[in-house]
């Protein structure tokens, strides 16, 4: 059996103790930055670039959370009780007419009679 011929190709790359790269944050938001624009589906662009599935889904979800955590907040909702003075009983119904008229009265009855003598 003849001898084996290896050779090591430093690229600079980080890399842990399994072998497997290891991104920079800026590597990272440029991939999720490139994703975005793509169109693609994560799993797609995740298989193009040649980063795990996983890997990559996680860091999208972190890129979304600091991008709403970047976000102005909106001023807390708040309630308060309030109370009418005395109890509404009585509605008050308002008809404009096509001229511009507004008639305003307490029953249908009481506009309708009112309509019928405007127009007279």
């Amino acid at each position: 059996m003849g001898a084996l011929a290896t050779e090591v190709i430093d690229t600079g790359e980080k890399r842990d103790g399994r072998g497997r790269r290891i991104a920079s944050i800026e590597q990272r938001r440029e991939l999720v930055a490139g994703y975005e624009r793509s169109g693609l589906t994560q799993k797609a662009f995740a298989g193009r670039e040649g980063v795990s599935y996983h890997t990559f889904t996680y860091w999208v979800q972190q890129a979304r959370r600091l991008r709403q955590s970047e976000r102005p907040c909106l001023p807390a909702v708040r309630f308060a009780e309030v109370r009418l003075p005395k109890p509404v009983t009585s509605r008050l119904l308002e008809v404009q007419l096509p001229d511009g008229t507004l008639v305003r009265g307490t029953t249908a009855t009481e506009l309708a009679q009112l309509v019928r003598a405007l127009r007279t």
